[in-house]
């Protein structure tokens, strides 16, 4: 940042008339004039220094900002502000106002089988997409996140197969399911950190908030089964922590400014996903 540092009075060359003294000895207008006696003053106090070293302070200070979650690493940076985005409802944390159906307490909410249908079969696009992005890149950072053991399209290939054996019609992706698709299939090609973002809010949303609802829906209209969906081959807790350590990896090869970048995606990511989690209620 420049810096402008009001010059110090003991510097005024017009107010000290010692400076220079000129002597002409013939006639001025055929002699040089001989210079005596040049000396600047001495500053006398440290006021231009000091400014100088304050500023420069600032701005070290100002590089090595902290970011909130940042010294936990960057997993813990994308939690905060996906957290914020809670109601206080959903989260202690949260932030923000009730005003869609799907932010309401659960156990407000009025679930249909149809609605739920809706809701696995545009979710088993979103994974399906996911999944295949990661599996087919040659991409380094990609490649980080295959077979991790958080995958969910098999499993919810599984439950749409149950409900089709119970007698139900398993609909056709939505438009919302399919936008989002699309969506996450051009981030991939074009913006790396973005898609990260989305990947790890959808995973790991799931895996929390999403088992409570798929809990508290099967109680309202499956008669408590639970389905597998909400389950995972091996300790959830482990799969996580793996998953953060490959997430904290690859952002250790980010800018700061990269950061920011998927850091500022959060938001478009619970748009999306918060669309589809309403068609529950549809």
């Amino acid at each position: 940042m420049a810096y402008s540092a009001p010059i110090s009075p003991s510097l005024s060359f017009f107010k000290t008339p010692q400076l220079a003294r000129f002597s002409f000895p013939f006639s001025p207008l055929y002699s040089s004039p001989r210079i005596q006696n040049l000396s600047l003053p001495t500053m006398k106090n440290k006021t231009w220094s000091s400014s100088v070293v304050v500023a420069a302070t600032a701005a070290e200070k100002q590089k090595k900002k902290r970011y909130p979650g940042e010294s936990k690493g960057f997993v813990e940076e994308m939690r905060f502000v996906a957290m914020r985005l809670h109601t206080k409802e959903q989260a202690k944390e949260g932030e923000k106002e009730t005003k869609a159906p799907e932010e309401r307490p659960v156990a407000k909410w009025e679930p249909t089988v149809e609605g739920y249908l809706r809701f696995l079969v545009d979710s088993k696009l979103v994974y399906d997409t996911l999944e295949e992005i990661i599996s087919q890149s040659t991409f380094p950072t990609y490649a980080e996140f295959k077979n991790t053991g958080l995958e969910r399209a098999e499993k919810l290939d599984t439950d749409l197969k149950w409900f089709k054996e119970q007698g139900y019609e398993i609909p056709e992706p939505t438009a919302t399911g399919k936008k989002y698709s699309q969506y996450l299939k051009d981030l991939a090609d074009k913006d790396p950190p973005s898609f990260i973002c989305h990947f790890y809010n959808i995973y790991f949303a799931h895996s929390a908030g999403g088992r409570m609802i798929g809990r508290k829906v099967a109680e309202r209209i499956l008669d408590n089964r639970e389905l597998e969906f909400y389950k995972w081959d091996g300790d959830l807790s482990e799969l996580l922590q793996n998953v953060r350590e490959k997430l904290n990896k690859v952002a250790e090869e980010w800018t700061r400014e990269e950061k920011n970048h998927c850091l500022e995606e959060t938001e478009k990511s619970f748009k999306y996903s918060g669309e589809i989690l309403r068609l529950i209620l549809s």
